[in-house]
């Protein structure tokens, strides 16, 4: 009922929909330093204001939470129903930009290239769409549908915790923020932070530093050490092995007495620890066979590297090697380190599966770490997200997405988390489509526009089955 005028409103709009989403696009509106109600700068605020204006100005009540959020609602005298749940801000442009500036969006090939067009502008205003074609279509409506835009969504949603403190959630939430078909289960984390420390020793041959890591989810590209006492044809011979046992590249620099190391594997995202080279743990393999002096630095580094070996993507010798058929096995990207003389701090990203929990994932592995020596920071995890796949939120979704695109619609499992991970009844919905890789975070992000106009008639849709 209704999708042949829901596309014909689309196909009308396409144009107009594509300016809007452009107005907002041409707006950085990634985090910067606070300023009078701006809690996350010019950037952001501008960007929430223009979106509700641009609300206000279809007919829609607009609500400001603070500069936190925004809020378009349908009809606030009904009774709450459905949230749609998208973000206005975006990562910093970044280098490598060809098709287009990062803030200049443009149409090219059937595709809008720039900053925010996949990731959450363009779905942001294409659920807009929806709510205006309903409105517009005067398809009639029990229940309230609500569109709540945050601006903090890319730096720890601490946006969606402050409109959640004054708002009850409603009964059912989805995020365009995801992929489709529907994502109903997400992984938990435990951002693990460790520390040792150790007397230090002058004995040469010696480990001066290591310095390896830029995020904890990332699984890093490069690694770093520096050591002195060594023999650059010792340093090169082993390191010949250990490439061929790990893949892992690396690079020498002599400066006497000093020898600098970079170890160079493949990045990736610590969801997804198996589609990198860790080149943390390949630095780690190669100081843990290089002639030092003993000493309780190295000892140390030994017992670290032995709990977390390159190529143990899964937590096994941690005892964490967890898997269940909703979602997967437990994943464990050793992230981040720092050694120096006297101590060590260590950070890694582990996503864990449904069956997971503080019992046997986070007891385990601190207990673990302090048999060998190490503090383990942590005494909470985020616990693991799920919706039932029979539920009328998810049902519903799958059927307007086969329906929609003639695809199989199933239930997905992901590693990272979503707007909606603490919402009790809330699944990601779009607004990426399986075949298609959007670049988010990248250099020449783009939406593909048929994908966006087919994003705001589901979304119309759902609307409508969801609240009539």
């Amino acid at each position: 009922m209704y999708k042949e005028k829901i596309e014909a409103y689309m196909k009308e709009h396409t144009q107009e929909m594509i300016e809007d989403i452009c107005e907002l696009c041409r707006i950085n509106s990634e985090k910067m330093p606070a300023e009078e109600d701006m809690p996350y700068g010019p950037g952001a605020a501008e960007c929430l204001d223009a979106a509700l204006d641009m609300a206000e100005g279809y007919g829609f009540e607009v609500q400001d939470y603070d500069g936190y959020v925004g809020c378009v609602d349908f009809d606030s005298s009904l009774p709450k129903q459905l949230d749609i749940l998208a973000h206005l801000d975006v990562v910093p442009a970044g280098e490598g930009w060809q098709v287009t500036e990062a803030f200049e969006p443009v149409v090219k090939d059937g595709n809008l290239y720039g900053r925010g067009t996949a990731d959450d502008k363009g779905p942001a205003v294409a659920a807009l769409y929806a709510m205006r074609a309903v409105k517009e279509l005067g398809i009639p409506l029990k229940k309230n549908v609500r569109l709540i835009m945050g601006t903090d969504e890319e730096c720890g949603s601490s946006d969606i915790k402050h409109y959640y403190a004054i708002e009850k959630e409603a009964p059912m939430t989805f995020s365009p923020d995801g992929q489709y078909p529907v994502v109903n289960v997400e992984k938990g984390r435990l951002g693990g932070h460790f520390t040792a420390s150790f007397e230090a020793s002058s004995q040469l041959p010696r480990l001066v530093k290591i310095e390896a890591g830029t995020k904890l989810n990332v699984v890093p590209g490069k690694a770093a050490a520096t050591v002195e006492g060594l023999a650059l044809s010792v340093l090169e011979e082993t390191a010949e092995a250990v490439k061929k046992e790990t893949g892992i590249e690396f690079q020498f620099v002599s400066k006497e007495p000093f020898c600098e190391i970079t170890a160079i594997g493949t990045g990736a995202h610590a969801s997804k620890p198996q589609e990198g080279n860790n080149a943390l743990t390949g630095i780690l393999t190669l100081i843990c066979r290089l002639p030092f002096a003993p000493c309780p630095q190295i000892e140390c580094v030994k017992k670290m590297t032995a709990l977390i070996p390159h190529g143990d993507v899964n937590g096994k010798v941690l005892g964490v090697n967890l898997e269940d058929s909703v979602s997967g096995e437990l994943t464990l990207a050793f992230s981040m380190l720092t050694v120096d003389g006297s101590g060590l701090d260590g950070q890694f990203d582990s996503r864990v599966p449904v069956c997971g929990n503080e019992d046997n994932v986070l007891k385990v592995i601190k207990d673990k770490m302090a048999k060998e020596g190490f503090c383990l920071l942590n005494d909470s995890m985020s616990a693991p997200h799920q919706v039932d796949g029979d539920s009328k939120l998810v049902k519903t979704l799958l059927k307007i997405y086969e329906r929609y695109t003639g695809k199989e619609g199933k239930c997905l499992s992901i590693g990272g988390g979503t707007y909606v991970h603490d919402l009790k009844n809330g699944v990601a919905f779009g607004a990426s489509m399986p075949e298609t890789d959007n670049r988010m975070h990248g250099a020449d992000e783009f939406a593909v526009v048929e994908e966006l106009v087919t994003s705001a008639a589901m979304f119309a849709q759902a609307i409508v089955e969801l609240c009539g």
